[in-house]
């Protein structure tokens, strides 16, 4: 007995521009089931493509990042942060008219938007960073295209939670999420007046994410990890990110002001936090579901009989 996904199970079906290629997939499955060695590099291959795809958003503004720094014309009418946030509009517009995103997931995204903007210019008048190039759409110190780096973080995590059907054992209760991340955003601003309560936000995090399991799919069963585990490895990735952020000089801290040097590892604390107000809002659309132990069990006993 196998369980190959099938068009209305696959979380692909959600998504028009794929759904022609939901038969050729359950093809190459039923190829790949057939030793375990092969199902073992198939279902590899598939977790890194599904991260891949729910990294669409943020891939690509990475890519404009780059790609501006190093051949956008320094003499060009339009500046480059104008047009990077012309250029994330229309990637924006294009998700929803393909498909790719939904009415919901792009209300709690923008919400997410105005959120870090927020910070941004609070930040930037404090001198935490700066944005060291003109532009003519902005607030304050503040391009407006940069509320779309906590676009990317939002999209990521309403994109995997479906791609991977998150199911949850220990889920923390959201109305405690909303207080912590409430604590957690006063914070980036009270820190800043000698009241900096990030030990104790560390702490009320691991009382709440501990005891949490994220089970994902990626083909025929669930898999499990620690969600504490899950919200580290994402912070590392968004800290990777943020070198490149620097890197290209979209934005720099005080001391990159003379030359680029790794972000401080202490960032990535800030950006544990910053993701739990994330994760908070994408539950409030994504009602976590608790994980049928039983099920799974019997999809994992079938998958053992087709090995």
């Amino acid at each position: 007995m196998q369980n190959h996904k099938s068009s209305a199970t696959s979380a692909a079906a959600i998504w028009p521009p794929l759904r022609p290629f939901i038969a050729a997939e359950v093809r190459l499955a039923a190829r790949a089931a057939k030793s375990p060695s092969t199902a073992f590099l198939y279902e590899f291959l598939r977790f890194g493509v599904k991260q891949a795809w729910a990294c669409l958003f943020g891939g690509i503004a990475v890519a404009l990042m780059l790609v501006t720094w190093r051949f956008y014309p320094a003499q060009a009418p339009l500046a480059r942060y104008d047009f990077l946030l012309l250029c994330m509009l229309g990637v924006q517009v294009a998700l929803l008219a393909l498909g790719l995103e939904t009415w919901e997931e792009a209300k709690v995204i923008l919400i997410y938007h105005l959120v870090g903007t927020a910070m941004e210019l609070f930040k930037t008048a404090t001198g935490s960073w700066i944005y060291p190039e003109p532009s003519l759409i902005r607030l304050g110190g503040v391009p407006l295209f940069s509320g779309f780096m906590y676009s990317c973080i939002g999209s990521y995590l309403c994109r995997v939670w479906r791609l991977f059907d998150f199911r949850f054992t220990g889920h923390p209760s959201r109305r405690w999420l909303i207080a912590l991340s409430a604590a957690i955003y006063l914070n980036f601003f009270t820190d800043h007046y000698g009241l900096d309560l990030r030990l104790v936000l560390f702490g009320w995090a691991a009382l709440l994410f501990a005891p949490a399991t994220v089970h994902f799919k990626v083909w025929r069963v669930h898999r499990s990890m620690p969600l504490m585990l899950g919200l580290i490895l994402v912070s590392l990735f968004i800290w990777l990110s943020e070198n490149i952020g620097t890197l290209s000089r979209t934005w720099i801290y005080p001391a990159q002001a003379h030359g680029w040097a790794m972000v401080s590892p202490a960032k990535l604390g800030s950006w544990f936090l910053l993701l739990i107000i994330s994760y908070t809002l994408v539950s409030l659309i994504n009602r976590p579901r608790a994980m049928d132990v039983k099920e799974n069990a019997l999809s994992r006993e079938c998958e053992q009989q087709a090995a």
